[in-house]
């Protein structure tokens, strides 16, 4: 039978912060799709729930534990991928930190360094250390998830816009540097996605309604619908794109 467009069958795709919210929609979503999914993250216990629900619907995942700051268990997640599947195909820079809402002069240096450290030096040190295996194939595909805070400025949020401001110009640069070497490398950049992890600030009463005033779409988005753009931009669908930012946002970044 003939492969379809998005039929992500025989690829092996590695998802950083696999384990809940945002990087386990991507995850199911890209297994649903056939892709085997190796599940990273520092909770090992999300990481088993979720490669067990994968494999209930059918899919195939397994985990590896892995701080994305830490060069070693990076290259270890790398290891381990390749010894259990041989190759890795996809790449999902999705492991982040929330912003820390501060004003500039109440935010602590410390917590400057600890979302740059996640946000920014673990998206450079997955694309470097994962995407070797990809250039010595000389294919590849890699997503690094953004958000519109790397578009607008968000108050009292100043460390998490430039650390997703950086994401998605690392993004454009090395598309630029691995476009003759058969990897390519785009960002999605989410608008507000209903999970476990935003249900406080999407349900409160106050900024709930705010931040579906200022949607377009009038609504919340849903995992699946991030993870059905990383299934566009690792698919055969999209093999003349790189260097672009995917935005999933309801139309915040439009107007």
């Amino acid at each position: 039978m003939k492969k379809t467009l998005f039929d992500l069958t025989g690829k092996i795709a590695v998802v950083t912060g696999g384990g809940r919210g945002i990087g386990r929609g991507i995850a199911e979503t890209l297994a649903q799709h056939g892709a085997t999914v190796m599940l990273a993250s520092r909770n090992e216990d999300t990481l088993k729930a979720t490669a067990e629900a994968i494999a209930k619907a059918g899919g195939k995942a397994g985990w590896h534990a892995c701080d994305v700051t830490d060069e070693e268990d990076v290259a270890a997640l790398r290891d381990a991928t390749l010894e259990a599947y041989g190759q890795i195909d996809i790449l999902v820079n999705n492991a982040g930190i929330d912003p820390h809402y501060a004003s500039m002069e109440r935010t602590d240096p410390a917590d400057w360094q600890r979302i740059v450290d996640v946000n920014l030096s673990g998206v450079f040190l997955g694309c470097r250390i994962i995407g070797s295996a990809m250039l010595e194939r000389e294919t590849g595909s890699i997503i690094n998830i953004s958000s519109v805070a790397g578009h607008v400025g968000l108050k009292r949020q100043v460390p998490y816009c430039a650390t997703k401001g950086g994401v998605e110009q690392l993004t454009k640069a090395l598309a630029l540097d691995w476009a003759e070497r058969g990897v390519r490398v785009n960002a999605i950049a989410y608008g507000f996605i209903a999970t476990d992890l935003t249900n406080a600030v999407i349900t409160h009463e106050h900024i709930g309604p705010k931040l579906l005033a200022r949607t377009p779409m009038g609504r919340f988005g849903t995992v699946e619908e991030v993870g059905g753009a990383a299934v566009f931009l690792a698919s055969d669908g999209a093999t003349y794109v790189t260097g672009s930012t995917l935005m999933v946002d309801g139309g915040w970044t439009a107007g």
